[in-house]
């Protein structure tokens, strides 16, 4: 029986002018030999491939989609490349796969068939805005998207912040960017003047940017973060 394959967690770049140098040398390899990989828009893999330098045939390179809808079936099926031998990767759409991305399932199946996992570094906005914070490092919470509706949201920040100072684990959490401003508008009413609020907008853009001041700061001059991507965090 041939050896499994390992499937390899691949990081992709954040925004568009991010370029190979932000990739390690041991993902622009694999780039040159995996031939299976699995992401949520087969297009974005291409054109990600591209602008790693890839310059084989495409057309060689098979992709199949993976989202949060894929059939437990269907990652079953993906699996079946793993078993026979073959090597493969997760893109994600931008940053590390799986985290606040999807990628989860078809990785906790893999482990349930002995099939090897290796998760390379790379971009990643929750990683380096956890990290570049200044807050507690060695407790945390990532807690995903808040709720839309204004008045839900506006009482999850309260529990966040609660949470913040009591338990000292910073809370950290993403919205959708068009979404930024009236959740950036929420933290200033809601927060006390006191508490850290860090705010990292843009990671790895040339005008991208990462700071940390407390809520009575960010009152003063708040900043424009419409549709650009932001992890936020509260301390």
């Amino acid at each position: 029986m041939s050896p499994k394959g390992t499937l390899y967690l691949l990081p992709s770049l954040m925004g568009e002018n991010a370029g190979a140098e932000w990739l390690c040398q041991l993902q622009l390899r694999l780039f040159d030999e995996l031939k299976i990989y699995f992401a949520e828009n087969e297009r974005t893999a291409r054109r990600l491939l591209r602008r790693a330098g890839f310059k084989g045939d495409l057309h060689q390179i098979q992709i199949f989609r993976l989202d949060k809808n894929t059939p437990q079936q269907t990652l079953k099926e993906y699996l079946h490349w793993l078993n026979e031998g073959h090597h493969a990767g997760i893109l994600s759409e931008a940053g590390m796969p799986a985290l606040a991305d999807p990628g989860a399932a078809l990785i906790q199946m893999a482990h349930l068939h002995d099939i090897p996992v290796l998760a390379l570094p790379g971009p990643s906005a929750i990683f380096m805005a956890i990290v570049s914070s200044g807050f507690n490092g060695q407790q945390f919470s990532f807690n995903g998207y808040l709720p839309i509706e204004t008045q839900q949201r506006r009482n999850r920040i309260k529990q966040l912040e609660d949470l913040a100072s009591k338990t000292k684990y910073a809370q950290y959490f993403i919205e959708t960017p068009y979404r930024n401003n009236a959740l950036l508008a929420d933290l200033l009413s809601v927060c006390k003047p006191e508490t850290m609020l860090s705010i990292a907008a843009n990671l790895t853009e040339p005008e991208g940017w990462n700071k940390s001041k407390r809520i009575a700061s960010w009152q003063k001059n708040p900043p424009d973060l419409h549709k650009i991507p932001v992890v936020f965090g509260i301390s």
